[in-house]
């Protein structure tokens, strides 16, 4: 069974470069406190650690 992560935007993007918002969006992040559940794949880390200030992540079972 693959692993999965929780991503839960925690930190307003005011005054982030167009390109983390960007990853946001890509991560389907809109407004604060919304979460999104992806794989637990290198893109995906690869996204989270650009934005890593902004979010958390916890790894879930599904």
């Amino acid at each position: 069974m693959a692993t999965k992560i929780k991503i839960t935007k925690t930190k307003s993007d005011i005054g982030s470069s167009q390109r983390q918002k960007d990853t946001l969006k890509a991560l389907g992040l809109g407004r604060m406190l919304s979460s999104t559940v992806k794989e637990n794949s290198d893109c995906i880390r690869g996204m989270v650690n650009k934005v890593s200030h902004l979010v958390s992540v916890e790894e879930v079972e599904a």
